[in-house]
């Protein structure tokens, strides 16, 4: 063989040798690049996924929140709802006007007492919302107290009070009505 003919060989294969190098480069880079772009999308992946998971959480957080700040509101409006009642007690259980009066001063008392806790209540639904419940939860309030302005006024004695009061109460259950369900139509669409 001559030494062109080896020149030519030894060309062919410092070709084939750099075309296979080359190929070698190439396929390296390529699964490089396409183990980046399998990380990158399993990175994402678990990011959307972590962010789900924490949305969902979060959504669950606040419906408990929700839920027992409006238990909390029906429990304190079933305090005040009773002290309620318990005027009408008096008036048919007591024959006796001073004695009738006394208890009527007493329930006020224990009205003052239970009202605290009930706008208390009323507060933490304001803040933690939606507004419907909001806004329910304020005319809850709103009616405790003109029901126990007119509690007041029954106790100097005005005239007609022992009806405004009946009237006033009537408006406070229904709206405790009504903010149960507000409360029921959250809690389910939540």
């Amino acid at each position: 063989m001559s030494a062109s003919t080896r020149g030519i060989r030894l060309l062919d294969t410092v070709r084939v040798a750099d075309s296979v190098v080359w190929v070698g480069v190439f396929t390296g880079a390529t699964a490089v690049l396409a183990s980046w772009v399998t990380t990158l999308g399993n990175a994402r992946a678990a990011k959307v996924q972590v962010e789900a998971s924490v949305r969902a959480q979060h959504r669950d957080r606040v419906r408990e929140i929700r839920r027992a700040a409006y238990l909390d509101l029906m429990e304190q409006a079933h305090v005040t709802g009773q002290l309620y009642w318990q005027v009408g007690d008096a008036y048919f259980q007591l024959t006796d006007s001073d004695e009738r009066l006394t208890r009527v001063q007493e329930l006020r008392v224990e009205l003052r007492g239970a009202f605290d806790p009930l706008m208390r209540c009323v507060r933490v639904i304001v803040l933690e919302g939606p507004a419907p419940a909001a806004e329910a939860a304020e005319a809850v309030m709103g009616a405790a107290a003109e029901a126990n302005s007119a509690l007041a006024r029954v106790s100097r004695g005005e005239p007609g009070a022992r009806e405004r009061f009946d009237e006033t109460h009537a408006v406070f259950r229904h709206g405790l009505e009504r903010f149960i369900e507000e409360a029921r139509t959250i809690m389910t669409d939540s």
